[in-house]
């Protein structure tokens, strides 16, 4: 059974880590565990610890590891630190001697993906047997491949096992928001639930919350919600992102925006692609130049 289902007592824990509650996560209590969870539990640890920038830490910790779960958390750990080739050297090992291997697949899937190998990573993850937390990251590669029709029937078939859980109503919520029309309100409706309880309330609830206010049209309530989230923490590149996007959007200035978000992400897909399309824009532009005649 999967530990982190619903029936399993992994599910509080795991359901902070999908809110993006990662304090809470390291420090929840563990004592009532049963032996055989342990080993989850800690790698959730560990991966909450990542996500809040102690990737070096538990690189040390971890190293020399002989289970496949912690050598998969230890390319994670890599990955974050910008150490990609070995990360993903890591990976490939393990996805041929332990490709089995629910953690594997997860943390593998996921190296692979933010490395550019996405079939790799779709073969890695396909071979789960019931993970919803697998199912999960197959569907945000297909969004981000443009492939809705395929990220909406891997929900539908989600949702006929895993029923109500977090992980399916936040996977439908994802789909949801690329569908568009009536899908926008029932992605908010998610969102704000959690955004708004002090119980599951994160930075990461909040901007998307945000997001879905912006799509509905509702400006003045998105911009508060993701200047919320900034006041969580000023440096969060995608509550910066999108409160440039909604500046922009509303005709506000953005320069100070965008020197933020240069300074807390430089490589982020917003400034790559703004610096893209600003010299394609200038290439095309230097074509129609009027000619100045002596």
């Amino acid at each position: 059974m999967d530990p982190y289902s619903a029936e399993g007592e992994l599910i509080n824990i795991h359901n902070h880590f999908l809110q993006g509650q990662f304090q809470e996560v390291v420090d929840f209590d563990t004592s009532s565990f049963s032996a055989n969870n342990a080993l989850p539990t800690r790698i959730l640890q560990l991966r909450a610890r990542i996500a809040l920038g102690q990737a070096q830490e538990v690189l040390g910790e971890v190293k020399g590891a002989k289970e496949p779960e912690l050598e998969a958390v230890g390319a994670l750990a890599e990955f974050s630190l910008g150490k990609t080739e070995s990360a993903v050297s890591t990976i490939e090992k393990l996805a041929v001697s332990a490709a089995d291997n629910v953690t594997v697949e997860i943390l593998g899937g996921t190296v692979l993906q933010a490395a550019g190998k996405t079939d790799d990573a779709l073969a890695l993850l396909s071979q789960h047997s019931g993970s919803l937390d697998a199912v999960a990251l197959i569907i945000q590669i297909y969004l981000y491949q443009n492939r809705t029709d395929l990220a909406l029937k891997e929900v539908s078939a989600a949702r006929r096992w895993a029923q109500d859980s977090l992980l399916v109503n936040l996977a439908e919520s994802w789909v949801g928001l690329r569908v568009g029309g009536e899908k926008y309100q029932q992605a908010f409706y998610v969102y704000e639930e959690l955004a708004q309880a002090p119980s599951t309330s994160s930075i990461y609830s909040l901007v998307s919350q945000a997001v879905c206010e912006l799509h509905l049209g509702r400006t003045e309530e998105s911009q508060a919600a993701l200047e919320e989230a900034l006041k969580k923490d000023p440096t969060y590149a995608e509550a910066i992102a999108n409160l440039l996007v909604l500046k922009a959007i509303t005709g506000q200035d953005t320069s100070e925006l965008t020197e933020s978000l240069a300074k807390a992400a430089p490589k982020h897909d917003f400034l790559t692609t703004l610096e893209e399309k600003s010299d394609l824009f200038d290439k095309a532009a230097a074509k129609y130049k009027a000619k100045v005649s002596a």
